[in-house]
């Protein structure tokens, strides 16, 4: 006999029954947007924030929403919050669109945030992908957050630190969202099967589960899919989960395993310095969706793990199609991710860098931590000099090629070697001038 879960004893007292089904004729909606939370009370996960007294709670039932940030990845929750907060609190609630969406269409807006305003109403303006948005645009929803025209709450799986404007992120809150845990998303499962009208074997859950990475968008729609392959009465098994999440992969999720799987891809195709490759994977991914700026930041990484000191203006090549991404977006910036690829393939590779940081990284995760020779110590007051902080220090500009004779390692390390370059492209120069300065220095330096 096959085992079913049902799971209607797991936090059941998280979510309300599911709605009633359409009426006949109706489009039905897509099953995570049905089951989309409408109070806290059916929200789940995000306890941190949301549990009782919890500051994001607290705002929320006292009904003093700040401009804030929601920073998590996806599928955890940021727009249903988001909307959430708005009924809560018995706003007007506005989206805006980071994609579609511009200066003109925002002062339209803020005509109508005045208006409520002025009837002691209150607009909340809800900002999806906000690291979307460049600088300038940014900027504009400065004046009105700080006048209090708006109550602004920006989503972003970004790192608000990096892709929001310094100005806008000092007067907005940020609140981090995480994945939500196995056990949530079997809740969000339960919901949905019981939604459905399915049962699931013990593994189908389990399979959807490890689908889902904790993104409660992407759970449900594989139950959508996995339901919409079985016969009325037929229980769903994880070997259907799998073969509907495959089919559904090859099409290029993005939040996917195969997300990861062309991304690897594209970045071992640079490696082995195959253009043509680079190309094909790049735009299996941008054409299909993927955030340009995941893109820009991978090469950047590939710059310095992957070609390094070979050729140190491949970074700044990586680091100006970053710059040609905030400032065009999508589908503009496609060629100078596509040049970036080109040239990072046909540079020189080095992965000396990358070698040298790993093995500095795994002397200090052995756990002995040495302190700094005194000789590099600075002394800015009379006892440190009395303790000889500083006492040996030897000026390099004061030695013959501008290098002294003096230790610079801990006494334990000395002798150690964490760079050893390869001769490869610009990095050859840099190895000879290491290798004379070491034959400068100290004898007990050398190896």
């Amino acid at each position: 006999m096959t085992a079913e879960w049902d799971g209607r004893d797991q936090m059941d007292s998280l979510f309300d029954e599911p709605s009633e089904p359409e009426a006949p004729g109706e489009v039905a909606l897509p099953l995570a947007e049905q089951l989309r939370p409408k109070t806290l009370a059916d929200f789940v996960g995000q306890d941190h924030l949301l549990g009782p007294g919890k500051p994001l709670r607290n705002a929320i039932e006292q009904d003093h929403i700040p401009s804030m940030i929601l920073w998590g990845p996806p599928g955890v929750g940021k727009t249903t919050l988001a909307r959430i907060i708005a009924n809560r609190t018995r706003s007007t609630f506005q989206n805006f669109s980071a994609v579609l969406a511009g200066i003109r269409e925002l002062r339209e807006i803020m005509t109508q945030a005045r208006r409520e305003q002025r009837r002691n109403g209150r607009t909340i303006l809800f900002v999806d992908e906000i690291h979307r948005f460049n600088k300038a645009q940014q900027d504009a929803f400065l004046p009105h957050v700080e006048s209090g025209t708006i109550v602004l709450i920006g989503a972003t799986t970004e790192n608000p630190s990096f892709e929001v404007n310094p100005a806008l992120l000092s007067r907005m809150r940020v609140f981090v969202l995480n994945a939500l845990s196995e056990e949530e998303v079997r809740v969000l499962v339960d919901r949905g099967a019981r939604s459905l009208s399915v049962q699931l074997e013990v593994d189908a859950v389990d399979a959807v589960t490890s689908f889902a990475n904790g993104d409660a968008r992407m759970a449900l729609n594989a139950l959508e899919l996995a339901a919409q392959s079985v016969a009325e009465g037929e229980g769903i098994s994880a070997g259907l989960v799998r073969e509907v999440v495959q089919k559904r992969l090859l099409r290029y999720d993005k939040s996917g395993e195969e997300h990861f799987n062309v991304i690897s891809a594209l970045h071992k195709s640079i490696r082995n310095s195959d253009a043509d490759a680079g190309l094909y994977w790049l735009a299996r991914m941008l054409e299909a969706g993927e955030d340009p700026l995941y893109v820009a930041r991978r090469l950047v990484r590939f710059a310095s793990e992957d070609v390094g000191l070979a050729d140190p203006g491949a970074l700044g090549m990586a680091l100006d199609a970053k710059e040609a991404v905030a400032f065009l977006g999508m589908p503009e910036c496609n060629l100078a991710l596509a040049q970036c690829v080109i040239y990072l393939a046909g540079a020189p590779k080095s992965n000396s860098v990358y070698t040298a940081y790993q093995s500095v990284r795994d002397e200090l995760e052995s756990g002995r931590v040495d302190p700094v020779p005194l000789p590099l110590r600075n002394a800015p007051t009379r006892l440190m000099k009395q303790l000889e902080y500083g006492k040996g220090y030897q000026y390099a500009h004061d030695h013959a090629g501008g290098v002294a004779r003096m230790p610079c390692l801990p006494e334990r390390l000395l002798g150690r070697r964490f760079y050893r370059g390869r001769n490869s492209g610009s990095e050859t120069g840099l190895v000879e001038r290491l290798e004379e300065a070491r034959r400068k220095r100290s004898d007990k330096d050398d190896t």
